[in-house]
């Protein structure tokens, strides 16, 4: 069975970091698909959350070319009026930080099936509108 997932910045990161062992189940999910394949959604804000200080620090870094090879291969969605609504109830209901609940916001928006997030101060299970991933669930 196949899942839409939606990332979340964290869960990419751990990703690109080679020694981690929550970073190899994420990484599985790109390296299991064919190269040129769809992998899952994530919010536009994922640019600036996860290249951002790669780029900054070491461009032609290992950890760098990982994560941009991960991220071109989502679709990123647009934090648009109807995101950002829906960003705006998640943030009053679970108390999210802004950035948060546009991550969550852009997963339900884009119809996922799961988000995906080592994130579990702010990411409860509890959550009803999407399922919760953690990495060590996959």
């Amino acid at each position: 069975m196949s899942f839409w997932t939606a990332f979340d910045a964290d869960a990419l990161i751990y990703a690109a970091d080679f020694g981690n062992r929550l970073g190899t189940r994420v990484r599985a999910l790109f390296e299991d698909a064919e190269p040129s394949d769809f992998v899952g959604f994530g919010s536009v804000l994922l640019l600036t959350e996860v290249l951002a200080k790669p780029l900054r620090v070491n461009p032609s870094s290992a950890e760098a070319a990982s994560l941009m090879e991960m991220v071109s291969r989502l679709t990123l969605r647009p934090l648009d009026e109807s995101t950002a609504r829906t960003a705006l109830d998640l943030a009053m209901s679970y108390g999210l930080r802004p950035a948060d609940a546009a991550h969550l916001a852009t997963a339900i928006e884009a119809g996922a099936d799961r988000f995906l997030t080592n994130n579990r101060k702010d990411f409860p299970k509890t959550i009803t509108e999407i399922e919760i991933v953690y990495p060590e669930d996959l």
